[in-house]
């Protein structure tokens, strides 16, 4: 008999560049630096998608969206998490719950948190009240203190449809 209910944990880090944009939650934040990555470098977005397919055991975000592959090049993170959302629903499930935390030393994050829950939670088709997002500092310590990077982690109920 399958569980009805399944939880998943997914982390994400990039480093933090120059003159790159920095998005995070599916929104661009005013910063001086930015991801590197092959994609956008949604670090949120990304920690959500491996969450959300290791809940279903359907493998990471690597195997089904490589940074090898050009297709995946520059792509908008959001167009991942719909991407991510359809497997989920062809495996019979549901987002139930989403908490996220954000590792960031700088810029602050908190303006820009309802933002993100709203356009996350319309992706996800749950309401706001079930996505969670914070951030927090390192207090100056590891490579998000230095800020040479910034890491997120989500953890995700999906249920049996």
């Amino acid at each position: 008999m399958e569980t009805p209910f399944r939880i998943g944990h997914g982390y994400d880090v990039h480093q933090l560049a120059d003159q790159l944009p920095l998005w995070l939650g599916g929104i661009r934040i005013k910063s001086l630096r930015g991801c590197v990555a092959h994609s956008d470098g949604d670090v949120l977005i990304h920690a959500l998608c491996d969450a959300l397919l290791g809940a279903a055991a359907l493998g990471d975000i690597g195997k089904h969206f490589p940074d090898t592959s050009e297709e995946f090049k520059g792509i908008d993170s959001k167009i991942l998490l719909h991407r991510t959302l359809r497997l989920l629903d062809q495996a019979g499930f549901a987002v139930g719950n989403v908490d996220c935390t954000l590792a960031l030393q700088s810029p602050k994050i908190a303006p820009y948190l309802p933002e993100m829950r709203r356009v996350l939670a319309e992706i996800l088709q749950i309401p706001v009240s079930a996505l969670s997002i914070k951030a927090t500092t390192t207090e100056r310590l590891g490579f998000v203190g230095r800020e040479e990077g910034v890491e997120a982690h989500a953890v995700v109920l999906i249920m049996q449809k």
